[in-house]
């Protein structure tokens, strides 16, 4: 059975049944077909250019024909989680001796930021069993297996092995982040970089609750993203798409508002 035809009886059958809310249920079946045009704009991208991220902090990055989960396009097209990007930047100068990249996925971060920081230890988690295997073939594919150390688990109380060291913590763990930061748990928290994906979509109210968690021992900057994109140096080919498929294209697949936390020691950056 093709993609379309499992797509089209996927389709058929959301809308066969009967639902509650009819804008809910209009709603998911956009967000089906949303799904399977930005599928089709991938493939389009994979035969014009391959898997060579081609723009934004990572660029040149030999990324992969799919992801772990979640949507593909904006990263090799170098926009993923764009406003993000100038802290992305910042980070790398600083020249951190240790990454710890909480759900790291398929290691986009985590091989990212390795190939840039050369002096850098990058520690990778995630629970998914599939994303630790593709995150340590990303990591061969680009040079940087020695340097990118891929585990399951991690759990407030492995902060603590991490104190004192110059440490950023880069961390999306689609909700975790409430059970994760809990500095009572962790006290050395409190002397650590961090850039928590706060997901308001899923636990109303967390982003006010981390806020509240670190006020006194972080600077924290929120940045919001409004799902619009810049993209100056897009190819040719993508100018050329209709309007749609061009907002298709750069969709991060998001359902809701998905702030960042970007929250700096200020006990570290006082010395």
């Amino acid at each position: 059975m093709s993609f379309h035809v499992q797509i089209l009886n996927q389709l058929i059958d959301n809308l066969s049944h009967v639902h509650s809310d009819e804008i809910v249920h209009l709603n998911n079946s956009l967000r089906l077909l949303s799904k399977w045009r930005s599928v089709l704009i991938q493939n389009t991208l994979l035969q014009q250019h391959g898997t060579i991220v081609l723009d934004g902090p990572f660029k040149g990055l030999s990324f992969l024909p799919q992801s772990a989960e979640g949507c593909h396009i904006p990263k090799l097209i170098g926009c993923y989680e764009q406003p993000l990007m100038p802290e992305i930047e910042k980070a790398i100068q600083l020249n951190y001796s240790l990454i710890l990249n909480i759900g790291c996925a398929e290691g986009y971060y985590a091989v990212g930021m390795a190939r840039r920081m050369l002096n850098t230890r990058v520690f990778a988690f995630d629970l998914n069993a599939n994303a630790r295997q593709v995150c340590a073939g990303l990591a061969k594919q680009n040079g940087v297996s020695d340097r990118v150390i891929i585990n399951a688990l991690f759990s407030s109380q492995d902060f603590e092995q991490f104190a004192g060291n110059n440490v950023l913590v880069l961390c999306d763990i689609e909700g975790g982040e409430r059970e994760l930061f809990n500095p009572e748990l962790a006290p050395s928290l409190k002397g650590i970089d961090m850039i928590v994906e706060s997901h308001e979509c899923l636990i109303p109210g967390i982003t006010k609750l981390l806020i509240n968690r670190f006020s006194e021992s972080h600077d924290i900057l929120i940045i919001q993203d409004n799902g619009q994109r810049n993209l100056p140096n897009a190819p040719a080919w993508f100018s050329n798409l209709s309007h749609l498929d061009q907002l298709l294209a750069v969709w991060e697949w998001r359902s809701g508002p998905t702030p960042w936390l970007v929250m700096k020691a200020k006990e570290r950056h006082s010395r």
